[in-house]
């Protein structure tokens, strides 16, 4: 159980690090979903595709240190799958940016619109897990 919360805790040392480190060496916020947004629209390729690479990467790596992937389990069909990540894709627009770039750096910097965004995300999240809980 300790291997858990160690794992947890370097992964959000490493995520706050990464932020970090973008922000200082790229002058830009560690917005998932901006930084997928540049990519795919032919900005700022090479650093994008870095952290982009590094996103793909550290599963990888993970596996290589502790033998495989962290065992998931998904209760939904893909169907459903696919279209909570299409709704979490137009929200991300919607609100102008993901849970990386308001709930990391945004909350850290104390942006009161980071800070709303992050509380709108946590409540809808919360409200719909119950929902489609209890439909699904």
């Amino acid at each position: 159980m300790i291997e858990t919360y160690l794992q947890s805790l370097a992964g959000g040392m490493l995520l706050g690090l990464s932020a970090v480190l973008l922000l200082v060496f790229n002058g830009r916020i560690a917005g998932i979903s901006g930084i997928v947004g540049r990519l795919l629209g032919g900005k700022q390729i090479p650093a994008n595709a870095v952290f982009v690479v590094g996103l793909v990467l550290g599963p990888i790596i993970y596996a290589a240190i502790y033998g495989s992937f962290p065992p998931v389990t998904m209760a939904m069909s893909w169907p459903v799958i696919v279209v909570a990540g299409l709704l979490v894709g137009i929200g991300t627009r919607m609100g102008s940016g993901c849970t990386s770039g308001h709930g990391i750096l945004g909350m850290a910097r104390f942006s009161r619109r980071s800070i709303a965004a992050t509380l709108t995300f946590l409540i809808t999240g919360i409200v719909v897990a119950s929902i489609s809980g209890a439909l699904l």
